[in-house]
């Protein structure tokens, strides 16, 4: 059977469907194809099941990408005060965690159901079960399918990246954009809890649920190789480190590189070391434990001793616990990932539009692309805004 729309979108996440309903709301004849039994399916487990839709204090350098300035122009034209406007006309009661970042009270069931009744009163039909086989084209695209074959002048990609295979990602976005001649930058695990080494594991991971408020950064410790810095928890794995701060560095650390870790952000550890009548391990046990969880405190110092209990030997041990640097073994990978970098080059797209600058009518959104948000709402913000810039055109 052939179907023939204004566009096809493949996919029926979050870019997909902000993409099909401001495409449907211009009149334009939609079809959504979802291989999945249902929409939505990474929306309704992100947040804990709450959704952290979008992020209060979204900017461009909430972002990595090659091309630091490709997201500027789609977030500033769909920003988190657009969707939150969507949000509180279907009267979904939300409130705002930490840092900006806003979540559903109830569930994130709430997010799929505003989208789906958003798509069907644009005249969105969403076809699910929906697995494409073939993408071909003529003057416009074909899309053959279980469903039929689907005939458009445009077609958009929204069909997400590698992160959580269980939930049914696969590398078919990007061997689309192969198949018509896109660069693309290596797809990698981010937001992904980090593997320690053989020894580190041994030293610390019998401490797993141990968690610390951290300042961490991917590098070395000096500013000029390092990462940005995120000053959250880190928790201690079976495995290695996780908790936000650990995710958030993730997406910047790259395999045979460390990351810094400042075990107490604007906190000076020594000073009742240099202030006791005796300076020794248990005033230094002492001292650590008023700042980190005694266990962790207690191995930490196992484990960097101070070189003397001189003024100078303090002052290296101080530098140490907001210096501390370790290397991964790796990630714990796509299985733990909560998003995908790299993607679709950006020198490939119009960052207004999204649409291929050497394949007219096809268009690539969200998580596909190589734009990656930090935790904290900023993907689902990136989704939102990438679906809006393409439907807005379609």
């Amino acid at each position: 059977m052939i179907h023939k729309f204004d566009a096809v979108i493949l996919g029926a996440g979050a870019a997909g469907l902000l993409c099909a309903i401001e495409a449907g709301r211009r009149g334009r004849r939609i079809a959504v194809l979802e291989r999945s039994e249902r929409a939505g399916k990474k929306i309704l487990i992100s947040g804990g099941g709450r959704c952290n839709f979008t992020n209060l204090y979204c900017r461009p350098e909430h972002f990595l990408s090659s091309n630091p300035h490709f997201a500027k122009s789609a977030l500033a034209r769909y920003t988190p005060a657009d969707f939150i406007a969507v949000v509180e006309k279907h009267r979904i009661p939300y409130h705002e965690k930490t840092l900006g970042q806003l979540f559903c009270d109830r569930s994130a069931e709430e997010i799929t159901q505003l989208l789906e009744t958003e798509c069907q009163a644009a005249g969105v039909r969403i076809f699910l079960d929906c697995a494409v086989k073939e993408v071909a084209r003529t003057t416009g695209f074909i899309v053959r399918s279980g469903g039929g074959e689907f005939h458009a002048p445009a077609l958009v990609v929204a069909t997400g990246g590698l992160s959580i295979p269980k939930m049914g990602a696969t590398a078919f976005g990007y061997d689309l954009a192969r198949q018509f001649g896109l660069k693309i930058c290596e797809p990698r695990p981010a937001l992904v809890p980090l593997v320690l080494g053989e020894k580190d594991r041994a030293d610390y991971c019998d401490l797993t649920g141990v968690s610390a408020e951290v300042i961490a950064a991917a590098g070395d410790c000096s500013a000029e190789k390092s990462s940005p810095a995120f000053h959250e928890k880190m928790l201690i794995t079976h495995r290695g480190l996780s908790g936000p701060a650990i995710l958030q560095v993730s997406s910047y650390w790259s395999e045979g590189g460390s990351i810094c870790v400042d075990l107490a952000p604007g906190r000076d550890v020594t000073a009742p070391i240099l202030e006791a009548k005796i300076r020794n391990m248990a005033a230094a046990r002492l001292a650590f434990q008023q700042v980190l969880p005694k266990r962790l405190a207690t191995r930490w110092l196992d484990l960097h001793p101070p070189s003397a209990w001189s003024n100078q030997g303090l002052a290296q041990l101080e530098r140490q616990a907001h210096q501390w640097v370790i290397q991964p073994e790796g990630t714990e990978g796509y299985e733990k990932a909560e998003v995908t970098a790299g993607g679709i080059h950006t020198d490939e797209l119009s960052s207004k539009t999204m649409e291929s600058r050497s394949v007219p009518g096809l268009f690539f959104i969200g998580e596909v692309v190589d734009v990656t948000g930090h935790l904290g709402g900023f993907n689902f913000q990136w989704a939102w805004s990438s679906g809006a810039a393409a439907g807005r055109v379609l």
